[in-house]
């Protein structure tokens, strides 16, 4: 089994569409650190499991200096980022949202964890 891990930083903007009040109902940012998970039992004919530069361009370069609410059609919470960047990624089973100091989240595609096949 073969296994990439891309970690970036993205700056952006959003505001929680929360069933309480909360100051993050506000409009605030974060620095989120992102990590992708990828993996395959067989490499593209490429030689890779995900090339580096196009989960920079699926996930930083969509959302990077931007306000969340405005780019994505969901609530967007760590938790629901996480969903996002799995389904966004080919090969991708796994995305940790870290959007400050000890608050992380994580999904992980449970019927992914066995591999993929990218051919």
């Amino acid at each position: 089994m073969y296994y990439v891990t891309k970690i970036m930083e993205i700056a952006g903007a959003h505001s929680l569409k929360l069933s309480y009040p909360s100051k993050c109902s506000r409009l605030h940012g974060h620095n989120w650190i992102v990590t992708v998970h990828c993996k395959a039992r067989d490499l593209n004919p490429d030689g890779m499991v995900a090339d580096f530069s196009r989960i920079k361009e699926l996930i930083h370069d969509r959302l990077d200096h931007g306000n969340l609410n405005e780019l994505l059609p969901f609530n967007p919470t760590a938790e629901n980022l996480a969903r996002w960047i799995v389904d966004t990624v080919p090969t991708c089973y796994r995305a940790d949202v870290r959007e400050s100091e000890g608050n992380t989240a994580a999904y992980i595609d449970e019927d992914l964890t066995d591999y993929f096949d990218p051919r």
